[in-house]
Formats: C-alpha cells, structure tokens, sequence
C-alpha cells in the first residue's frame, strides 16, 4: 500500500443474534467492541474459530447486517461479497448469473456482455458457463462467483472461505490475480482457514476470538 486512505471504517461495533426457542427469546453478542481501519489497495486476512464471528464481520462489511451499536463507514465504496453460498439462481446458466452478478456491482449491461468471455476464461468452466448453475459443484460456483467480481472491479471485495475449494492450479491464479488488483487500489477481505492462503496475501491478518478482535498481525513487505 503506498497512500493509506480508508476504504471502510468500523468504530465500536456490536452486532447480536437472536434465537426463539418455544416462547423464549434469547440474545447474545455474535461480535463485540470492533475497531478497525481497512485501506484501500490492501489485502486483509481474517482467522478464527468455527462461529468466532468471521462471516458476521464480512456481512456486517457488505451491509447485509447493521451493527446493534457503532458505526460502519464505506466512503462511497461499491462492496462485494463472495461466499460458496453466493446467491445465484441455479435454474440459469453460469452466462446468465454472471452478467446478472456484473450488473448488481453497478456495470451496464453492456459493459457485461463486453466483459463475459473474459469471466468465462478465468472461471475455467469451458461449455459449461452456459449450461444451468444447478449442475455446478461446490468450487464451479465459487470460481464463477469470484470471476465475475475481480473481472467488473469492485471497490472492496469481501472473500469468504471461496479460495479453500477447487484445485490448487486454480487458487494459485486467484492468489496471483488479486495481488494484481490491489496494485490496482481494489480492497480485498478475505476469510480463509488456512493460514498459508492467508500468509501468502495478506498485508495484515486480524484475529477475531470470543467474539473481539484478538489480533491484529502486521505482514512484511
């Protein structure tokens, strides 16, 4: 990162679950306290244990969720969220979901015809980016997913755990791709379990345990 400008800004956020059982209501605080600062054209790891708080961090981020308390600033920042359960429609073709996807990040539909071969070609699907979504596995859907939102630009990509399915080949292009885009000031986010994924991006990796930010791991140049 050459000039640090924010590209979102967490100040004090709670965010709480709530669970009805029978005719009880129970809450409890699913992140507590979050203070954090994320720069444009960086890479930002996040670990943690199974139900520390990650993906809530991440839709809180996208703005799927609103904090219970404090406030999340985005600068005018279009944000993307990438998960292996992204939200397309399986009854249409991986063609079809992806200039779809194009078009939700704010890109015409034109400038995502323009831009479709070029998300065919990185999502390695050959003739089946036109065949239904419904037929893909697990780690075709995410290579779709993360296709379409490196190829339009986002502003802050938001990456949860899609990096950990499909083959090795592939996740190595992924890792170099997004090296090239946050050159490029493009924010990444990304929540991954294995640390070497992380390692091998990160300009910083955050620790989240019991809920809090536990760590805040500063990566060498």
């Amino acid at each position: 990162m050459s000039e640090l400008k924010l590209a979102i800004q967490l100040k004090n956020v709670d965010y709480l679950y709530s669970q009805r059982k029978w005719m009880r209501k129970t809450t409890y605080k699913a992140l507590e306290n979050v203070n954090l600062d994320i720069y444009k054209g960086e890479t930002l790891g996040i670990e943690g244990r199974n139900g520390s708080g990650k993906s809530t961090l991440l839709k809180l981020l996208a703005g799927i969720y609103e904090p219970e308390k404090g406030s999340i600033e985005r600068f005018g920042n279009h944000v993307s969220l990438q998960t292996l359960s992204a939200g397309f429609d399986v009854e249409l073709s991986g063609e079809d979901n992806a200039l779809i996807g194009a078009m939700l990040l704010g890109h015409s539909r034109k400038e995502a015809k323009v831009k479709r071969h070029e998300i065919q070609e990185l999502s390695e699907l050959g003739d089946k980016f036109f065949e239904p979504v419904k037929t893909y596995s697990a780690g075709m859907r995410a290579r779709l997913g993360f296709a379409t939102a490196i190829t339009m630009n986002t502003d802050v990509l938001l990456i949860d755990e899609v990096l950990g399915v499909g083959d090795a080949a592939f996740r190595r292009k992924a890792e170099r791709i997004i090296k090239q885009k946050t050159m490029s000031d493009m924010t990444v986010v990304i929540v991954s379990h294995s640390r070497a994924t992380l390692e091998a991006l990160s300009d910083r990796i955050i620790t989240i345990k019991d809920c809090k930010l536990h760590k805040v791991e500063e990566r060498a140049e």
